[in-house]
């Protein structure tokens, strides 16, 4: 009978069936980081019990870790955050996890080292104590962002317990225009159905759109999944797939990579797959797009106005007239020409190293600078990104042009850092959230947006149309 991936890998996955209805699932692989592992790991010392599987667990820092160099020095300026470094590198040595701590050449945001050591990989089940787990779908993996119980769940058993899921497949026909990146399809997506519209869904992505990816666009697309309520979002693997694994550190070697890559084609949808929903999206017809208010859902492109209020059902009203309110913006008012104080280019979403590229390849060919009274940062997603990344010479384009080059980490993602914004600054940022109070400040404002518009709205300092300011109309 013919399955599509999810119901191929998860069957593949089930140790056994609960009395509550659920599935315990084993958990092939299980990512760690500092700030959702110390509850979980004193949970293992109370009980007595050791990490099952300490070769299927890696850990590293990257929420609280400061990426001003200067700050980086230990102990760290704030003792909360220097609590959580000791606690995950004494619980790391304990129990015999590999940790990618500062200086190891590896450290950085979770969901950049994983797959660009080869950990990730499809076919797997994969599991971190944070919400944008749903990033490794896009190698053809279930991967699930959990909370602190669950991370100890997995420490102590390898497994956890999952319900089954609906599966809607999403299909973005046609080819990209030109400034159009991976972010705008999912904003795109969330815009359509919702930050609501996933609940109970994996989100399998199809299409020539998707097919004509890069891994690292796959990425972005899976990684913000979980804004639209999906559990999970993946992407079929594929020779895109198989390229990008090849020789890395942690991928399959000699006989072993055959038969690796024989597995993956085999977990792939088969072509005659049902599918409990179905979405089609015309991708040659999308446009950049820019969030406007404090749900990743609200958005638009950025030729357009900011929607009217009777645009909108009644029970979805009283959250637009918040949004209105809290972003200080109008119904009709252009989303273009909006003022931004700060810009961030970075984050698991958008901080890898072709993220980097392509936004230093725009600022490189304008002979302006970082608008003045705009602070723009660019943090790389890993050590090895910054290592790439400077080998290329994007850090001196960027801090030519009036950008501070940072060392990686999350940053100003969620600030559990110094990285916050001031009072009601608005911020031009590449990640993936946009709610109130987000990147640290009470009152701050978030627009998101891909890397090429951030780097315009940084040069301009407002939302600016890249596709104008950086002449691609025609480079498509």
């Amino acid at each position: 009978m013919a399955k599509n991936l999810y119901e191929k890998v998860f069957d593949r996955h089930v140790v056994s069936r609960l009395s509550s209805g659920q599935y315990q699932v084993f958990i092939g692989l299980h990512l760690v980081h500092e700030v959702t592992s110390p509850q979980a790991f004193a949970l293992l010392r109370d009980r007595g019990l050791k990490v099952k599987f300490p070769g299927r667990t890696f850990a590293t820092v990257d929420h609280i870790i400061p990426t001003d160099i200067a700050s980086r020095q230990r102990p760290l300026q704030d003792s909360l955050a220097e609590e959580m470094l000791q606690a995950i590198e004494s619980n790391t040595k304990e129990h015999g996890v590999a940790f990618f701590g500062p200086h190891s050449g590896h450290q950085g945001v979770v969901h950049v080292i994983g797959p660009e050591l080869g950990l990730t990989q499809p076919g797997m089940t994969i599991a971190c104590g944070d919400s944008h787990t749903s990033t490794h779908g896009a190698f053809g993996s279930l991967a699930f962002g959990i909370g602190t119980s669950q991370v100890a769940d997995i420490l102590a058993t390898g497994t956890m317990s999952l319900g089954r899921l609906k599966v809607r497949r999403i299909k973005v026909t046609g080819k990209l225009g030109a400034g159009v990146y991976a972010k705008d399809v999912i904003l795109a997506i969330i815009r359509k159905l919702g930050v609501n519209g996933g609940v109970g869904f994996a989100y399998e992505y199809a299409g020539e759109a998707i097919e004509a990816m890069t891994m690292e666009q796959r990425m972005t697309l899976c990684n913000m999944s979980i804004e639209g309520g999906a559990r999970i979002g993946y992407v079929n693997p594929d020779q895109v797939t198989f390229d990008y694994l090849k020789g890395r550190e942690f991928s399959p070697k000699g006989a072993d990579w055959d038969k690796a890559v024989e597995y993956w084609k085999s977990i792939a949808s088969d072509a005659d797959a049902t599918f409990d929903d179905e979405v089609v999206i015309d991708g040659a017809s999308l446009a950049p797009h820019v969030t406007w208010g404090i749900t990743p859902a609200q958005s638009v492109a950025v030729n357009e106005s900011i929607p009217a209020e009777s645009d909108f059902i009644e029970s979805e009203r009283p959250l637009i007239r918040e949004a209105y309110e809290y972003m200080s913006l109008e119904a009709n008012q252009p989303i273009e020409g909006v003022k931004v104080d700060v810009v961030f280019i970075g984050s698991c979403t958008n901080g890898r190293l072709s993220d980097l590229q392509e936004a230093a390849k725009m600022v490189q060919g304008q002979t302006g600078k970082v608008a003045s009274g705009v602070q723009a940062l660019v943090v790389p997603g890993s050590e090895e990104v910054q290592k790439q990344a400077e080998a290329l010479g994007l850090h001196k384009i960027f801090t030519d042009a009036g950008f501070e080059w940072r060392e990686p980490g999350c940053s100003m993602c969620l600030a559990m850092n110094p990285d916050k914004l001031k009072n009601r600054q608005v911020s031009a940022s590449t990640s993936n959230r946009n709610f109130k109070g987000r990147q640290g400040s009470p009152a701050g404002r978030t627009l998101l947006m891909s890397p090429v518009m951030a780097a315009a709205a940084a040069l301009t300092g407002q939302v600016t149309d890249a596709r104008k300011l950086f002449h691609l109309e025609n480079k498509a």
